[in-house]
């Protein structure tokens, strides 16, 4: 008994053309992922540099003297109330709301090597970029860095003596948001505690 059997080898036109439909409609998801990714992958990279801005300027805040009169006062080391200020008072609306507008006294300037501000409340309403400094800069030099001149950063400082049971200019709250490339927007926010006269 003679059988006839006939092998096929290769495929037909029908599968070759569902096997490259399968690989568009695969190729097509694979590219649509990459290219989700590659977008949010600069994204947090500009996120980091705002962070760092903020965190960086929030903890220069934080350095500085809280005190009943300005540093530069000659009662500031022994004054426990605004009313003993020889001159300038570092707040002088204590029992005020909302947010302080410094600096005290406004002659001084962040950018400034001989009346730089010296006290938590000088940042209150503080922005850069600004008339003095046309991007971010270091304190004390009003030259800005470069690569951040799409950046900005601006603060409010309240006081926020009431949330530790403290007389209202007992403490101050300190908020800085940061605004970077492609509405990028970070904000956080730190306390700072006035625990004796001078400090």
């Amino acid at each position: 008994m003679y059988t006839n059997r006939t092998h096929t080898r290769g495929v037909t036109l029908v599968e070759l053309v569902v096997f490259i439909v399968i690989i568009s409609v695969a190729l097509v998801g694979i590219l649509k992922v990459l290219e989700i990714t590659n977008r949010g992958s600069a994204d947090p990279l500009i996120r980091k540099q705002a962070l760092a801005i903020a965190e960086s300027l929030l903890l220069e805040i934080q350095q500085q003297s809280f005190t009943y009169c300005d540093p530069n006062d000659a009662n500031a080391s022994t004054a426990t109330s605004i009313a003993a200020c020889a001159a300038t008072a570092q707040d002088p609306n204590p029992a005020g709301t909302g947010n302080i507008a410094g600096p005290f006294p406004n002659t001084e300037s962040r950018y400034s090597n001989t009346n730089p501000f010296d006290n938590v409340a000088d940042y209150g309403g503080f922005t850069m970029p600004s008339a003095e400094c046309a991007g971010i800069c270091h304190a004390g030099d009003a030259t800005p860095l470069a690569g951040l001149n799409n950046y900005s950063a601006s603060v409010s400082i309240t006081r926020a003596g009431g949330a530790f049971a403290l007389a209202n200019d007992a403490a101050l709250k300190i908020n800085v948001t940061v605004t970077g490339p492609g509405n990028t927007e970070v904000s956080i926010a730190g306390y700072r505690v006035r625990y004796a006269p001078n400090s």
